[in-house]
Parts: C-alpha cells; structure tokens; sequence
C-alpha cells in the first residue's frame, strides 16, 4: 500500500479480498466473530435445563438466569459489533476524508475496549456461577460441556479483543522496556 492515512492506502482504490483477509485486524475480527458465536451458541442451546418438578426451564449457571442472560447478550451484540466493523473495513479504503478515517479508527479503538472489558466482566461471571453451581441441581451433568466452553471461549474473547486494540494502537517502540520513545529523546 502506498503511503495514506491511518493505514489505508490512498481514497478510492479497488477492494481486494485476498489482501483485506490477511489483514491480521480482519482475521481478529472473524476470529472474535466465531467465539461469540460459539458463547451464545452454546448457551442458547444447552444452557437451559427442565426440572422435572419445575415447568420452567432454569439456567445451568446456579439457576442464575441473569448469568445466561448477560452470556447471550453480550454473545449476540459482540457478533453484531463484528459484522458492523467488518462492514467498515470494507467500506474503509473509500473513505476519502482523514477526519472521517481518523473517526472510524478511535471508534474501533474505543469499541474494542469496551468489547474487552465486557468479555471479562462475562468470564468472572460466567466462571463464578459455575463454580457455585450446586450438583443436585444437575445430577446428569446435561449441558456441563456447552457450560465450559462458554466460559472457555469467553476467556478467549478477552484477548481477541484486546490484541484488535493493540493492532490498531501499537505502543511506541520502547514504551514497554522503560526506554525513551522517539519523541521524548528528541
């Protein structure tokens, strides 16, 4: 790419999909799109259970149906978020205007903050209920394994996030080592 702003190429250039599927920001965003699916999925799907004293369905996390509920809902809005910004990295080489590209990166930059901060939050949550489940709430173990991997790819979701941030603000060369950055030894 010929030199242009905020690491796009020049305004009006032709989409190439082999090139915009290398990116490592595009693979971070499929990668975090499939682990929201795979958390929503697998409470969606196994996280309820029948009693058979019950006629409601109760959740498999300490019968806290606020832990499934946050799970699913922050499954559903973070796969929605990764189409939303896909969409954007499409449409990112056309955007002519530098403020509006500057726009659109710090709004990724902030999103895949708050992406990562919830993806934690769901994790402590998720894993918390867990733990306190009760056995005889579940004598026949039915979803423990759907239970695991939403906790498991919750956890993973954390850093896909959070290396999406780093992707797209690296840190000055030096800053982690404790040495002067280019711009304080000038």
């Amino acid at each position: 790419m010929e030199g242009g702003a905020y690491g796009a190429g020049k305004a009006g250039g032709a989409f190439d999909l082999q090139t915009f599927i290398r990116q490592p920001h595009t693979v971070l965003r499929l990668v975090s799109w499939v682990f929201a699916i795979v958390v929503f999925g697998s409470i969606v799907n196994e996280g309820y259970l029948n009693d058979s004293k019950e006629s409601e369905k109760f959740c498999i996390y300490n019968r806290n149906h606020n832990a499934c509920n946050y799970g699913v809902t922050v499954g559903v809005l973070a796969f929605l978020t990764c189409i939303l910004y896909l969409a954007l990295d499409v449409h990112f080489p056309q955007i002519s205007s530098v403020k509006d590209r500057k726009k659109a990166v710090i709004s990724d930059i902030g999103v895949s903050a708050f992406w990562a901060f919830l993806w934690f939050v769901g994790f402590c949550f998720l894993a918390n209920q867990w733990q306190v489940s009760k056995p005889e709430d579940n004598p026949m173990n039915e979803g423990t394994d759907a239970a695991r991997a939403a906790i498991t790819f919750s956890f993973f979701s954390i850093f896909t996030w959070e290396e999406h941030l780093l992707t797209l603000a690296p840190l000055p060369s030096g800053s982690m080592k404790g040495e002067p950055t280019e711009e304080q030894s000038c």
